[in-house]
């Protein structure tokens, strides 16, 4: 009698691991990213990334060009600067979303 018992209490805990394992991998196909969303989100980062630097570039050209004679070194401050961040903006957002 009580190795009957064993038994079912056996089957019960294996019963109940597969359906926990089940409701897990049915949570995980849910959760599981689409192309789309994963194409917004490798735009997003683009974004995020590029506006910065474009941004520095164009203001450090405007501020160069108020200069007598040839100048970069606004250009390529500003570029620079906009580069590093660029590079914070995108770091925060990949945290943000982890």
């Amino acid at each position: 009698m009580g190795d009957g018992a064993q038994r079912m209490n056996h089957n019960e805990q294996l019963r109940k691991q597969v359906e926990l394992q089940a409701q897990r991998m049915k949570q995980a196909e849910q959760n599981r990213p689409t192309l789309i969303s994963q194409t917004v989100y490798i735009g997003t980062l683009g974004l995020l990334f590029v506006l910065p630097v474009i941004g520095g570039a164009y203001l450090g050209r405007w501020l160069d060009s108020l200069a007598e004679g040839y100048s970069t070194h606004w250009t390529l401050s500003l570029l620079f600067l906009g580069v590093i961040l660029g590079a914070i903006n995108v770091y925060l957002f990949i945290r943000e979303r982890e």
